[in-house]
């Protein structure tokens, strides 16, 4: 049996995995499909319909199931687009900020000259609270999806660094590294094909963990308003805005929320059952 095969049979196992799996491809697909899902624009204003409150609640309207928000918008329609920017920025970040830390993370371990200044510029970066890269690019950038981007990227390449140092160190004992090394193999060759493929299953596991982080560091910056602005739909934007009508219309602020739990959720979820069925330890 492959350990591929393997390792799906396992996560199969795991009830929790399968749940939160199924509830993020169901929720990626339909952000992928907001144009052709969304019964409204999500932009489009109805000042008449202002505040309505889903299907389930008295007064509510049949063409808003989820209600609408302070400017009658349609919520279902902005929920869509919402999470499919707030998807966007969290993967993107992820994504980038995992290849830049992954890389500072293998040269610190391969490098023993490089390691001290690396991990020290790391160890500068994560003494600092995730949501100051946050304030300080938005002061220097200005507000809007690239800046929160950008923070987002910068806060994860620390811990990711950090993460992928101590899964090559590993790799740096094994003999094979020092089998390679004999054979005159270049560093780059060792790196790119033994060093980084044996560390991938730490650097993945992680990477799904820190993007559930990432999403509500996202979310959190723009309920601040240094994210998205307005009108943009973006989930953290949206709870924002709900604020002013969380005594009379709390659904305007509460079901955008609900949507980023349930997203975290999922993620930390698959995340440590990726863990679990992954790390060679937790197996023992």
């Amino acid at each position: 049996m492959s350990p591929r095969r393997s390792t799906l049979q396992k996560l199969r196992r795991d009830k929790g995995a399968v749940i939160s799996a199924t509830l993020l491809a169901i929720i990626i697909l339909a952000a992928l499909l907001a144009p052709v899902l969304s019964p409204h624009d999500p932009y489009d204003n109805n000042l008449r319909n202002m505040l309505k409150p889903p299907v389930w609640a008295p007064g509510a309207v049949s063409d808003h199931l989820l209600g609408t928000d302070g400017l009658g918008r349609d919520i279902l329609s902005r929920l869509l687009y919402g999470t499919r920017t707030t998807l966007t920025m969290g993967m993107i970040a992820v994504l980038a900020g995992g290849i830049i830390g992954a890389f500072l993370g293998l040269l610190a371990a391969y490098y023993k000259w490089l390691e001290g200044p690396i991990m020290r510029i790391v160890d500068i970066l994560l003494s600092f609270p995730s949501i100051l890269f946050g304030l300080a690019i938005a002061a220097v950038l200005g507000s809007g999806i690239f800046s929160i981007t950008i923070a987002l990227t910068v806060s994860a390449v620390p811990t990711i660094a950090r993460i992928t140092r101590g899964a090559a160190i590993v790799q740096m004992q094994m003999e094979y590294i020092t089998a390679s090394r004999a054979i005159g193999m270049s560093d780059a060759r060792i790196i790119w094909f033994h060093l980084l493929p044996n560390s991938a299953s730490t650097i993945f596991v992680y990477l799904t963990l820190q993007l559930g982080q990432t999403i509500l560091l996202g979310a959190a910056l723009s309920f601040i308003g240094l994210g998205a602005q307005p009108p943009t739909a973006e989930l953290g934007t949206m709870a924002s805005e709900g604020r002013n009508f969380l005594f009379f219309a709390p659904h305007v602020s509460t079901i955008p929320s609900l949507a980023i739990l349930v997203i975290v959720l999922c993620f930390n979820v698959l995340g440590d059952a990726l863990r679990d069925v992954l790390d060679p330890r937790l197996r023992q």
